[in-house]
């Protein structure tokens, strides 16, 4: 069955009151009628996509916004009498590597999201709250070239994530509190929308899904080894389903292609696009796949 962008958040929205219960039991004491309410924060680390970047009319290019998927956790938790004091640290581009060392757009080379990260958590020690973390992306998008991908830049990355990744999770976890919960974000192909580009776009975003597919495969295997729950992005934005459906104006097209249109910014005419951020139904799939890593056994 198509999605309509425009009815996704509305879908999200009633889907997610199922879980009610679930995500009140992250923060039992606050609810619960306790003599002094508890802090619930929410810290968003990440790249571009934490802080919900979008093409906006100021900066067709993409600027943050408050549209974003932490924005929309926010919303849906105050919905239910959960509140949640958001503090975003996420930098645009940001990789596992500038997340520890600095130098980025956003941090100086003597100071990090890292150690940012860190000082909050220090200082919340005592409060609940989550954590989510979105990285990955940034690390393999400069192996997607002129239509190409670099499989041995890929694989090069991604061996170097692996290693830094558990990094951060470790110092993180180090200096948090017992009511902290941590959720890691997999990641939607946003290329996949190349396949409308003719057989070259096709072969491209082929070798795009290949490259996502053993990132996220990677990102499950280095969560899972912390103790960490990661929310399925790749799975909410449906980007193996190649189920054949009528996409308009295009004819019959696999489902992961037309999502990834409806999802995100990259079948839209300039200025506007193409662009590989999610649009205000994507961040809000987004928010649905972390609301269910929120429920997950530990």
């Amino acid at each position: 069955m198509r999605r309509n962008p425009s009815r996704v958040l509305v879908a999200t929205f009633i889907v997610l009151a199922g879980v009610v219960l679930p995500v009140f039991g992250l923060f039992a004491e606050g609810v619960a009628g306790a003599d002094t309410p508890s802090t619930n924060f929410y810290l968003d680390l990440g790249g571009s996509g934490s802080v919900g970047v979008q093409p906006t009319l100021a900066d067709p290019r993409g600027a943050r916004t408050n549209q974003g998927y932490s924005n929309d956790l926010v919303a849906y938790e105050a919905a239910r009498g959960v509140t949640l004091q958001l503090t975003e640290l996420g930098c645009p581009g940001e990789t596992t590597a500038t997340m520890i060392d600095g130098n980025d757009h956003c941090y100086p080379v003597y100071d990090s999201q890292f150690s940012e990260a860190l000082t909050f958590l220090r200082s919340h020690h005592g409060d609940s709250g989550v954590v989510t973390i979105d990285l990955g992306f940034n690390d393999i998008h400069h192996c997607f070239h002129h239509g190409a991908v670099n499989e041995t830049c890929v694989k090069t990355q991604i061996d170097a994530m692996r290693q830094l990744l558990p990094t951060i999770l470790t110092g993180l976890k180090n200096v948090s509190g017992p009511g902290v919960t941590f959720v890691g974000l997999g990641h939607y192909d946003p290329f996949l929308a190349d396949a409308l580009n003719g057989p070259a776009g096709q072969l491209f975003a082929q070798a795009t899904a290949a490259a996502i597919d053993s990132l996220n495969a990677t990102l499950h295997s280095v969560y899972t080894s912390a103790g960490v729950a990661m929310a399925t992005v790749g799975a909410a934005f449906e980007s193996r389903n190649v189920a054949r459906v009528n996409m308009a104006g295009k004819g019959m097209v696999p489902e992961n292609v037309a999502n990834a249109c409806e999802l995100t910014w990259m079948c839209q005419a300039p200025p506007f696009g193409p662009n590989l951020h999610p649009n205000d139904a994507g961040y809000a799939m987004i928010a649905t796949a972390i609301e269910s890593a929120l429920k997950a056994p530990w």
